[in-house]
């Protein structure tokens, strides 16, 4: 059986905040939108059901850390690939070879905010992916010790 990993994982609040994902039935929300193959592959290919997420809000006045959620399952295609009126639309993506994925996502509950500067703060922090220059993925591992000094120290 693997082990948990974890992840950090990009919203816009506006779309999907941990808000919406609580209050969705039974706190499961279908990712949707994933346009960059790398963040798809880490989906495909190393997501498992029971990882923990950090629910991260971004392209927003807070950008940060603003719940704790979890894979619930289900990677299948993203169907907003073949939408013409969804923003995600991908028309280079053919429904018999589809490009993009996703996964469903359970809230697990609201945190207090944690901001980037916040992170930045922190030496145990340093090296994550998502504080490092030039990083615009919408989904990033978070090795197990950033997840539990996240947890133990900054969310306790």
């Amino acid at each position: 059986m693997p082990s948990t990993q974890y992840w950090l994982m990009k919203n816009e609040p506006d779309e999907y905040s941990i808000d919406h994902a609580l209050n969705a039935p039974n706190q499961c929300i279908a990712w949707t939108g994933v346009r960059n193959y790398q963040a798809r592959n880490f989906m495909r290919d190393q997501m498992q059901v029971g990882d923990g997420v950090l629910y991260w809000h971004s392209s927003c006045a807070e950008p940060g850390i603003h719940g704790i959620a979890r894979i619930a399952g289900n990677l299948r295609v993203d169907p907003t690939q073949f939408d013409p009126a969804d923003p995600y639309y991908d028309p280079k993506s053919p429904p018999d070879k589809p490009r993009w994925l996703l996964v469903d996502v359970q809230a697990v509950k609201k945190t207090r905010y944690v901001s980037i500067a916040e992170l930045r703060e922190h030496k145990a922090l340093e090296n994550m992916r998502v504080l490092q220059r030039g990083n615009r993925l919408s989904i990033t591992p978070v090795t197990p010790e950033e997840w539990h000094y996240i947890m133990d120290t900054l969310l306790k």
